[in-house]
């Protein structure tokens, strides 16, 4: 007995074949042209698949400038930040830290020396993330620490504890190793850098870009609700969270 046909392939050959001749390229019988994505674009059917599966789409590129004391960032990695990326698929958002916000540094006798708004604790906390960010890699690893740190009583006395619930594979030595190190002065001044090289020039933090841009609207509907905001953005199949959510207005930056 001859194999059946499936209906829709029935109908994608009268809809195609007659006249038209087949596509330049397609090697391939009828009854294949939606067997795979390649397969129906070297045939020039691809609209005519339903079936297919749809192309990945691209993350919503999210990158946070922002300093370890300032009230106004920890709020909103906290409150935002943090649980936006709980709740999305992994493919929805890729996020960047860039711990530095409004320091200054100098060249003094060929080091850096920076200058914190909320003072040399607030500079020591701003290595240590970037420091842990250096020495754990991974994201899911050092954000989970981070968001420990700027959630708990003391930035940069909870290190330890925040590594034990979070990370008990990162060394804490190593990281106290580059806080104290040449590589922690480098990390802040490659931060220094990304952060001097914004534009339009930062005016306070959190300071938000979104898919490398930022305007004043789409800081004010990140800190709105950042969840509704990447759900909005993101161009692929969209999870079941992004029915709707409104998430507490986040007080003023700490301006320059």
């Amino acid at each position: 007995m001859a194999p059946t046909v499936p209906l829709a392939v029935l109908a994608l050959v009268a809809l195609v074949a007659p006249g038209l001749g087949v596509a330049p390229g397609c090697d391939y019988p009828p009854h294949r042209w939606c067997s795979s994505r390649d397969t129906a674009v070297a045939c020039q059917v691809e609209s005519r698949c339903p079936s297919l599966p749809r192309p990945a789409a691209a993350p919503v590129e999210l990158s946070l400038f922002y300093e370890s004391l300032c009230p106004a960032c920890r709020e909103f990695l906290v409150l935002e930040l943090f649980p936006t990326w709980l709740l999305l698929p992994e493919e929805m958002l890729n996020i960047t830290l860039v711990p530095y916000g409004n320091a200054q540094e100098r060249n003094v006798s060929g080091k850096w020396d920076f200058q914190c708004q909320h003072g040399p604790e607030e500079c020591l906390g701003n290595m240590m993330e970037a420091c842990l960010m250096h020495e754990a890699k991974n994201f899911s690893t050092y954000f989970a620490v981070i968001f420990c740190l700027e959630s708990g009583s003391s930035v940069t006395k909870n290190l330890e504890a925040c590594l034990q619930i979070y990370a008990p594979e990162v060394d804490s030595g190593r990281i106290s190793a580059c806080v104290q190190g040449d590589t922690g002065m480098a990390l802040m001044h490659h931060n220094a850098q990304l952060t001097e090289a914004l534009d339009p020039p930062h005016q306070y933090v959190p300071w938000i870009t979104i898919n490398g841009k930022h305007t004043d609207e789409l800081q004010a509907q990140a800190e709105a609700s950042l969840l509704g905001l990447v759900c909005h953005l993101y161009q692929g199949e969209k999870p079941e969270v992004c029915g709707g959510s409104k998430a507490p207005k986040i007080p003023s930056g700490c301006r320059r």
